[in-house]
């Protein structure tokens, strides 16, 4: 049984009441022309892409390797590129659901200021989200990347490389240790991907936090921001999440993202001049 909200959190549209949830959705995305969208592991999980905190995921059944573990244990790059190895198909092959499909729209609306994703698996890429709008700040399953170099090429044949030798692949030009191109734990992000999150949170009109349990830091940070200049602030997640109760949440809804934001998308974009 779902535990009872908290006295003072912010409202929640029960799941049952979809059409409600749609149309508060559409009704805050109608004006705004700058909209900060937040996704994690939820938006995705429609595609086939498992979560990695919820009752299920990934961390339930794997410990992660730590990024200076990788960088001084042979052992340790050789579980991470193992545990890489063993998601690598569904990755490759995923394709985007309605959600991401939606954000795309948006964005060719002209509404979209900029699309932060704690998600790995490149699927608002692969949507058509465009890069000088995405920012994938705990990077991206869809390239590896020289740990000396920082040359970055497409994965497949790394895989391969692993799956016969064994061994960590290293770079062609350096040889220096090559990785998926994500962010590991212990490993720093990028201060462009950073800088850039910081800029679309301080353009915005209208935040949406969708999918994720907004846990995760610094990430989690980028829509209080915006928030806190007092733009309305819309969270889209099945389950609680870590600013349920922030004054600043204008709307909360606890459902299925794709349930929801599309057609809200569809409907705020048909109602507008």
């Amino acid at each position: 049984m779902p535990s009872e909200p908290d006295a003072d959190a912010t409202p929640t549209a029960p799941d049952a009441d979809l059409e409600a949830a749609i149309a508060a959705v559409a009704e805050l995305l109608r004006p705004a022309r700058h909209v900060f969208v937040f996704t994690g592991a939820g938006v995705s999980t429609g595609s086939g892409i498992p979560d990695y905190r919820g009752e299920n995921g990934v961390w339930r059944t794997r410990q992660p390797v730590y990024y200076d573990d990788f960088m001084r244990s042979e052992d340790s790059r050789v579980e991470y590129w193992d545990y890489k190895l063993e998601g690598w198909a569904a990755f490759r092959d995923a394709a985007p659901n309605a959600t991401h499909d939606a954000l795309v729209k948006l964005e060719r609306a002209g509404r979209l200021e900029g699309l932060v994703t704690q998600n790995i698996d490149g699927l608002h890429a692969k949507a058509g989200t465009s890069r000088d709008r995405l920012v994938q700040i705990h990077g991206t399953n869809g390239e590896v990347e020289c740990q000396s170099c920082g040359k970055r090429e497409a994965p497949d044949p790394w895989f391969e490389r692993f799956r016969t030798t064994r061994a960590c692949p290293t770079c062609p030009e350096c040889n220096g240790f090559l990785k998926p191109a994500t962010i590991s734990f212990g490993q720093s992000l990028r201060t462009p991907d950073l800088e850039h999150a910081s800029r679309i949170a301080q353009r915005a009109d209208l935040v949406l936090a969708l999918g994720s349990t907004l846990s995760v830091h610094p990430a989690a940070s980028f829509p209080l921001l915006a928030a806190r200049r007092r733009v309305p602030y819309v969270i889209v997640n099945r389950g609680r999440t870590e600013q349920d109760a922030d004054p600043m949440v204008s709307l909360r809804i606890d459902g299925d993202v794709t349930g929801i934001v599309p057609a809200a998308v569809d409907r705020a974009l048909a109602n507008t001049v």
